[in-house]
């Protein structure tokens, strides 16, 4: 079993970066905390440290074991000061892996369920691309994942995927760039400007597709993973952009923007993924029941 302590020494020293440092954070000498160290690294049988100059670095073992002690101790962190809080003040952590491709307004609706159980949380949003959020999930350093996809089925992890929405999508442009494309829809996009969800985007190559069904020869001048950097580009007016048809009005508000079309044949979905450990958080099954019930 690992020795704790021990492995709050790795820790500190990893992210002090130098044993001479983290032994001031800790009051020890250096030579006391290299030698705990040394103790670990013999009873879990791999080096976590090794040389460079006069410095050190962390090998891949202690990269690895890193990645767990940041859990670790910040959980433990977390603990403390909710417990050291008044009742009223205790909340339960819910972490949440939200990918660049769900929209934010989305990501708040699909969450929403979560934020009103009686036992009040605590929610932590992690943004980044899928598979990184999913290697996340795997290792339990998140609860759950929104996605505008399903878990692929090559990545080697136990998990289920709940489809929680879905809808058509919509385009927009700018007053000045729908007085010159902004009739006769679809045609009307045909050689506009246009900007389009990135490739790791699940509705990019439903949106080509379609397109090349309607013979629409757009004019592709971006191409971006975030969606909410691509309405910031379409509302500076650069081009046409799509968006989710259920925050159509929300679209036109913010960005000053008006809806020149829109489509059902092309839909966006979007999933909460979780793996076994994980799917019973109150807060996941809040979100999940919710679903069903609808």
């Amino acid at each position: 079993m690992i020795n704790y302590k021990q492995f709050h020494y790795f820790w500190a020293v990893a992210r002090a970066g130098s044993m001479v440092r983290a032994s001031k954070q800790l009051n020890l000498t250096p030579q006391t905390l290299s030698g705990q160290i040394g103790i670990l690294e013999a009873s879990l049988g791999v080096a976590l440290f090794r040389r460079v100059g006069r410095g050190i670095e962390l090998t891949e073992a202690g990269q690895l074991a890193l990645t767990y002690a940041e859990d670790i101790f910040q959980a433990s962190n977390a603990l403390e000061e909710t417990l050291r809080a008044g009742t009223n003040e205790r909340r339960r952590l819910f972490k949440v892996g939200i990918s660049d491709a769900v929209p934010k307004s989305i990501a708040y609706q699909l969450l929403a369920p979560a934020m009103s159980l009686k036992e009040p949380i605590k929610i932590v949003c992690r943004e980044g691309k899928l598979e990184p959020l999913l290697g996340e999930l795997a290792i339990h350093r998140l609860d759950l994942v929104l996605a505008d996809r399903p878990m692929p089925s090559e990545i080697d992890i136990k998990g289920r995927s709940n489809q929680l929405s879905e809808c058509g999508i919509s385009f927009f442009a700018t007053k000045n760039l729908a007085l010159n494309y902004g009739h006769n829809f679809p045609q009307n996009i045909g050689n506009a400007p246009m900007l389009v969800p990135g490739e790791d985007s699940a509705v990019r190559k439903r949106l080509m597709q379609w397109l090349n069904t309607q013979r629409i020869q757009p004019h592709i001048i971006g191409e971006f993973d975030d969606s909410a950097l691509m309405r910031a580009f379409g509302q500076a007016g650069v081009g046409i952009f799509t968006a989710p048809t259920i925050i159509a009005d929300e679209v036109q508000r913010q960005h000053d923007v008006v809806k020149i079309g829109q489509t059902d044949d092309v839909v966006e979905r979007f999933y909460a993924i979780s793996v076994e450990r994980r799917a019973n958080h109150p807060a996941a099954m809040a979100i999940l029941n919710h679903i069903s019930d609808e």
